[in-house]
């Protein structure tokens, strides 16, 4: 298989794992959604802990600690990807699976919105565009809901601030999951401690199978992530952003599909706005980077 193939291929499963989430947290209820993030902290730690070793990451995991600036960018991740699996948890498991959805299609408008804000970047004049779509489509969702899209402006946020401080901190994918799961272990563990001193914990409490499904958590982060990066080494950056749809696509269509959440028309009509949104800011982004390429090429002809 070529190996621009097999990384489209990674890049699918990465997608599609992470799109299929929401038939995986509700099977480790009746804990809450704090209960669960804990246990994916802790178990995530200890997976990726091993596969550091595994594949001989330590020397990069000790840069990491060494370098206060990556270190204190990485601790922000750390929080704001906490924050991240808190929502999304408790979204899947209260009936939001849908909202969970528009979080992450609207998580590359935030990204960009974060880019002018925060990096001081342009945005071009079809970006404006795209963006005030996306602007009314939040007001349209808001009337709708009777409230703010909460549960997907924070998941959006979240995440598009997870990853700034990756970006901006620039190291492995696997030693930094690994730092940052280090970081908010000790929370995670003292909090599992605390629901088994009082006797409140779901750990070992609901048969063997259950105990199972806890224990996989770190492995069922790990994998989707170590797909994700033996695609993005493979594949073209304008693919990989293309197929950050299928997540929330595949999270659409089990949350109206399979779970049978309502979708009243001014709910259709805001996600509409929003996928109106994302085509315009895609088709953008797609034929700037060709013409980005093609005046590359012309100038080192010339050359």
């Amino acid at each position: 298989m070529p190996d621009s193939r097999r990384g489209l291929t990674f890049g699918i499963a990465a997608y599609a794992m992470w799109g299929v989430f929401p038939l995986y947290w509700p099977l480790l209820q009746p804990a809450g959604a704090l209960e669960i993030l804990a246990h994916r902290v802790l178990w995530s730690a200890v997976t990726i802990g091993l596969l550091v070793l595994i594949m001989r990451r330590t020397s990069h995991l000790r840069a990491i600690v060494a370098d206060r600036r990556v270190r204190l960018l990485l601790t922000v991740a750390a929080a704001v990807i906490s924050v991240n699996w808190l929502t999304y948890i408790w979204g899947v498991t209260h009936d939001h699976v849908v909202e969970t959805s528009l979080g992450y299609f609207i998580n590359p408008l935030v990204t960009v919105l974060m880019g002018v804000l925060i990096l001081g970047e342009r945005l071009r004049p079809l970006q404006w565009v795209a963006m005030g779509f996306a602007t009314v489509a939040v007001l349209v969702l808001t009337l709708d809901y009777g409230r703010l899209p909460w549960v997907a402006l924070v998941l959006a946020f979240t995440f598009g601030s997870y990853g700034l401080c990756k970006k901006t901190a620039n190291v492995g994918a696997v030693e930094s999951l690994a730092f940052e799961t280090a970081v908010i272990a000790p929370f995670a563990g003292a909090y599992l401690a605390w629901l088994a001193f009082t006797g409140a914990s779901n750990f070992a409490a609901h048969g063997f199978d259950h105990t199972l499904l806890f224990m996989s958590t770190g492995i069922v982060t790990a994998i989707p992530l170590i797909c994700f990066g033996a695609a993005a080494t493979r594949v073209s950056m304008v693919t990989l952003g293309l197929l950050q749809y299928l997540a929330p696509i595949i999270q659409f269509a089990l949350g109206v599909l399979y779970f049978h959440e309502d979708m009243p028309a001014g709910r259709w009509v805001g996600f509409v706005l929003v996928w109106i949104a994302l085509i315009m800011f895609t088709v953008e982004a797609v034929n700037h980077r060709r013409r980005q390429l093609r005046l590359t090429v012309e100038a080192s002809a010339v050359a």
